[in-house]
């Protein structure tokens, strides 16, 4: 099969979607790699490793694109929309529900899309989001506590604190992979950590982890406001597969912050924890609402892009490997954690929650599958 490797375009997004190492792995099992020239270059990957490797570099996107099988990290931009075309397969994080004009253009094209964000392994897991939601719970904090300071507009808050001053206080919203990854980041920084969730045993989990360093409370609204109008930072870190974020955070919640607080919103792929959320880039990472900083990069891992590549293209390569060895419709009839990633298929919206947030038909993937 040949596979397609395209340079990403989004803004300061230098990840990959496959390292020379994948690309050995998969020249070595008969397929084509085709790579668009500098796609790694600036992470450390140039295109002479990826020729070594068995690859095929090719001077424009076009090129990349007219593969069988094209494999990206972010969601398809505006200037992409046009490679679509029918029989395309393509496998990457989607985040349909916020990208409506993807989804469209994938329907309208006939073409396939599998997403990172909800293929699922044999627990029910995420193994695909989980490397990128470890790196931007951790990066949360590291951004957050940027943004506290003054030159950016912050309130002039160390998080760790010093003797005889005390620490920033840290609300974060979910138990999840980004918020637990968020906990360990702020505890060991010093700072005062206040984690939220919905779920009882998940809390009494986190407690066994990290003990007295991290208060655990349980999500409701009373008990959100009140300490997110104490918080120096809030990390917004709420995950449903699919589906638009929750609005946990509301804009009267945040008019009781002190001025220069700051809000990192990790949900933001997925529309966003807060009401007054809308992406930014990392050209322009931060905008001002009520008297609070918001950071909402969608991309954040790709601030990170060398070790977010080899986190991400280590848990990627086996079902780029699977597709490329069966094609995708023997590929997802023997792998249903892969078959959980399909959402686009047949002009047809195949994830079930995605096509409720669309307000669109659901097709069932099976029924795909079972087509001639």
């Amino acid at each position: 099969m040949r596979i397609g490797i395209p340079k990403e375009i989004k803004n300061h997004e230098y990840r990959v979607a496959l390292t020379p190492a994948g690309a050995a792995l998969l020249t070595g099992r008969g397929h084509e790699v085709v790579v668009q020239s500098q796609a790694g270059a600036h992470i450390g990957f140039a295109d002479e490793a990826y020729v070594a490797a068995g690859a095929r570099i090719v001077g424009t996107a076009a090129e990349a694109w007219g593969c069988e099988l094209v494999v990206k990290v972010k969601e398809p931009q505006s200037a992409e929309l046009g490679f679509f075309r029918e029989g395309l397969v393509l496998f990457t994080y989607l985040h349909l529900v916020t990208c409506p004009d993807v989804a469209a253009g994938l329907l309208s094209a006939n073409a396939i899309g599998i997403a990172y964000e909800t293929v699922t392994d044999a627990r029910g897991a995420l193994p695909l989001l989980v490397p990128m939601s470890e790196i931007a719970g951790r990066l949360s904090i590291q951004m957050g506590a940027w943004a506290l300071m003054l030159p950016q507009g912050g309130s002039g808050v160390l998080l760790p604190g010093i003797p005889g001053v005390p620490p920033g206080k840290v609300v974060i919203l979910g138990g999840g992979t980004v918020g637990t990854h968020a906990a360990w980041a702020a505890v060991g920084l010093g700072a005062d950590a206040t984690l939220f969730d919905v779920s009882l045993p998940r809390l009494r989990q986190l407690e066994e982890i990290f003990g007295p360093r991290l208060k655990t409370c349980y999500a409701e609204p009373e008990a959100i406001g009140r300490h997110v109008a104490a918080a120096d930072l809030v990390v917004g870190a709420v995950l449903v597969p699919g589906k638009l974020s929750p609005k946990l955070v509301t804009r009267k919640m945040l008019r009781a912050m002190r001025p220069g607080s700051v809000f990192v919103d990790v949900g933001i792929d997925q529309g966003g924890c807060a009401e007054t959320s809308r992406p930014t880039s990392h050209a322009e990472p931060i905008y001002v609402e009520e008297g609070v900083l918001h950071y909402c990069v969608p991309n954040m891992p790709g601030a990170v892009a060398r070790t977010a590549t080899l986190a991400l293209t280590q848990a990627t390569l086996p079902f780029v490997t699977q597709l490329a060895d069966l094609g995708w419709r023997r590929a997802l009839a023997e792998n249903a954690g892969l078959l959980s990633g399909l959402q686009v298929a047949g002009r047809s919206i195949t994830y079930r929650a995605l096509a409720d947030d669309l307000r669109v038909p659901y097709v069932p993937p099976e029924s795909i599958l079972a087509r001639a």
